[in-house]
This record gives structure tokens, sequence and C-alpha cells, in this order.
């Protein structure tokens, strides 16, 4: 498969969540047991809708929409961090994808947290 050029957004978060959700659809991919499939499936809903969530802020129409568009992201991330954490603990997926997938949602909620406090000291209407 291709890559697409970059368009829109080229923003550090819009670039991080879109690589996230790529990661976590490749690592979903990968997973031929069927005994976690709806685990893994967990993580693909959640993992993907960060950036969906990140890709529908770009357009929101109001600051206070903004701020739920990427509060909805911090959820779905913080939820893939949970799932993330089962499926390293109940050995589904190695040491070395788990870290990498982990510091990036980590990383992911870092810079959501920090976005939604940026954007919450700008609204003059709380």
């Amino acid at each position: 498969m291709g890559h697409i050029a970059k368009q829109g957004n080229d923003s550090p978060l819009h670039i991080k969540s879109r690589d996230f959700a790529i990661a976590v659809v490749k690592m979903v991919k990968k997973n031929n047991d069927w005994r976690v499939n709806s685990l893994f499936q967990q993580v693909l809903r959640s993992g993907t809708s960060i950036h969906a969530n990140v890709r529908e802020s770009e357009y929101a129409q109001t600051l206070p929409d903004f701020i739920t568009k990427l509060t909805i992201s911090l959820k779905e991330a913080n939820e893939t961090k949970g799932w993330l954490e089962v499926l390293y603990e109940a050995d589904c997926m190695d040491e070395l994808l788990y870290n990498n997938l982990y510091n990036d949602c980590k990383e992911l909620i870092a810079i959501l947290v920090a976005s939604i406090k940026t954007a919450k000291n700008n609204n003059p209407n709380p």
C-alpha cells in the first residue's frame, strides 16, 4: 500500500494521532488469535477514535466544541492505554510493541491535556 500526500492540518497532535491510529490498525491486523479478537477490536475502536476526534476538532464551530472534541480524544486515549495494559499483561503482545504503543499513547494524552488546558484558558466564557 502506498502513502497519501499530507493534506490539511499538520499540527503535532494531528500527525501523532494519525500515526498512532495507523500503528494500532497494523497491530490489530497482525492479531491471529480469535480468543482475544474482541479485545483487539476495542483497541482498534478507541485507538482510531483519538484521531477521528482530533480531525473533528479541526473544524469545530466554537471553542467549546473544540474543547469537547479534544476531551473525547483524551477519554479514548485513556481507554486505549488501559486496553494496551490488559493485552500486554495477558501476553497478547510483545514488550517492544507494547512499549512503543504505550509510550505514544502517553505522549498523546500529555499533548491533549496541554491542548485542552490552553483552550480552556483562552475561553472567555467557561
